[in-house]
C-alpha cells in the first residue's frame, strides 16, 4: 500500500475516533449532571483504575500498557473537566516536578494553582480554593518529606491517590561552550543527586548556587550568560534554555512518590493501599504489640517511618502504609482495636512503582 493510501486510512480512523470520543463525552456530561446534584466527587481513582485494568486485559494490539495509560489518563482528565471543572494546587513553580506530576494525573486542560510551599498546597485545598493538591511525600534516595507527613497528621484532608515519577535532571545553559560557564543554579537536593556529573566535568569547584526549585534555576539561567541550571526537561523547555546534557543524575532509578490530597473517601478498588499515623502510648513494647495485630490479620505493611511528636519532646509517631482498604474486614478489626491511637490518612489505589 502506498504512503498516501496509508495516510488516507489513518484519516478515516481518526474521524471515527473523534466521533466515538464525542459520543463518550456526551455520556460523561450526563454522569457529571448526576454527580453535581449530590456534589459527589468527580475524581474517582478506583473507577479509573477499573477502566484501565479492563482495557489492558482486552488489549491484543501494538499498544503496550504504558501507552494505554497515557492515552486514557488524558481522556479521563478531559472528561473530568466536562463533568465539573476543578482546580488543582501543586508545589510550584511552573515546571517543577510537582507540576509535572499534577499534569500527568489531571491533564493539560485543568486549572492549576502554583503554590510556594507544601503547607500552602494543604491550605488551598482546606479552604476550598482548590479541590485537589499534589505534593511529594518521599524520594527513593532522600527518603520521606517530613513536612508532608507532619501536615497529614494535622490536616482533615485525605490521600486520595498516589503516583511514582522518575526524576531525571538536565544540564541546561545559554552557553554552548561549557568552559564559559562560571556558576550553576539548582535546588540543593539536585546538586547532591548529580554529584558524579559535576565531578566528571570539573564543575565541583564552580560556584553552585542553591535556589528554591529546579524550575527557578532554569528561569534564572535563561536570563544570564555564563550560567547554567540543573533542572527538569520540562523547566528547560518552558524557559527556552538549551539542554546540553540530559539524564545527568547519579542514579537513573531515582523516583519521587507524589500524593493527591482532597476531602473525600475512595471506594474499594481491590488493589488498595492505606496510610495511617499511629500515635502509640509511651510504654515498653507498644510498637511490637501494635505490629503483631497487623501480622495476626495477615495485613502486609509496606512502609513504617517514625516522626518526632509535635506535642512531646523525644517521643515519636509512626507513619505506616499497608496493603488494603479501610473498609476491608481485617483492616477494620485492627483499626478498631487501636482507634484512640490511629489517625486514618486515606485509602487509595496502589500505584505501580515502575510507573513513568
Amino acid at each position: 500500500m502506498k504512503l498516501e493510501e496509508l495516510r488516507k486510512r489513518i484519516d478515516e480512523i481518526d474521524d471515527k475516533l473523534l466521533e466515538l470520543l464525542n459520543e463518550r463525552m456526551k455520556i460523561v456530561k450526563e454522569v457529571g449532571e448526576l454527580k453535581n446534584k449530590t456534589r459527589a466527587p468527580i475524581y474517582r481513582p478506583e473507577r479509573e483504575q477499573e477502566i484501565l485494568n479492563r482495557l489492558k486485559s482486552k488489549n491484543i494490539g501494538h499498544l503496550n500498557e504504558a501507552a494505554i495509560e497515557a492515552i486514557f489518563l488524558e481522556i479521563f482528565a478531559v472528561s473530568r473537566n466536562l463533568e465539573r471543572p476543578e482546580r488543582v494546587a501543586y508545589l510550584g513553580p511552573i515546571g517543577s516536578f510537582s507540576h509535572q506530576a499534577a499534569e500527568s494525573r489531571f491533564g493539560a486542560m485543568s486549572d492549576y494553582l502554583s503554590m510556594n510551599s507544601i503547607s500552602s498546597v494543604f491550605k488551598a485545598v482546606e479552604t476550598k480554593r482548590a479541590k485537589y493538591g499534589v505534593v511529594p511525600i518521599e524520594n527513593s534516595i532522600d527518603g520521606v518529606v517530613g513536612e508532608t507527613l507532619d501536615l497529614l497528621g494535622r490536616s482533615p484532608l485525605l490521600i486520595v491517590s498516589e503516583l511514582y515519577m522518575p526524576i531525571h535532571h538536565t544540564f541546561a545553559s545559554l552557553e554552548d561552550d561549557i568552559s564559559k560557564i562560571k556558576k550553576i543554579y539548582s535546588k540543593d537536593v539536585a546538586f547532591g543527586q548529580c554529584r558524579n556529573f559535576l565531578n566528571e566535568h570539573g564543575f565541583e569547584e564552580m560556584e553552585l548556587i542553591p535556589v528554591e526549585s529546579t524550575a527557578k534555576a532554569a528561569k534564572m539561567a535563561a536570563k544570564e550568560r555564563g550560567s547554567a541550571a540543573i533542572c527538569s526537561h520540562i523547566a528547560a523547555k518552558l524557559y527556552n534554555l538549551p539542554m546540553l546534557f540530559e539524564n545527568i543524575e547519579d542514579l537513573h532509578t531515582n523516583k519521587t512518590r507524589f500524593i493527591v490530597i482532597s476531602d473525600f473517601k475512595n471506594e474499594k478498588s481491590g488493589n488498595d493501599k492505606t496510610s495511617i499515623l499511629a500515635k502509640l502510648k509511651d510504654r515498653p513494647g507498644a510498637l511490637v504489640r501494635f505490629l503483631k495485630d497487623f501480622d495476626k490479620e495477615k495485613i502486609n505493611l509496606t512502609k513504617i517511618e517514625s516522626r518526632p511528636a509535635a506535642d512531646k519532646e523525644f517521643t515519636y509517631w509512626f507513619y505506616i502504609d499497608f496493603e488494603g482498604h479501610i473498609d476491608d474486614e481485617n483492616v477494620k478489626k485492627v483499626l478498631k482495636q487501636h482507634e484512640s491511637e490511629i489517625k486514618w490518612l486515606g485509602s487509595y489505589v496502589k500505584a505501580s512503582t515502575s510507573e513513568d
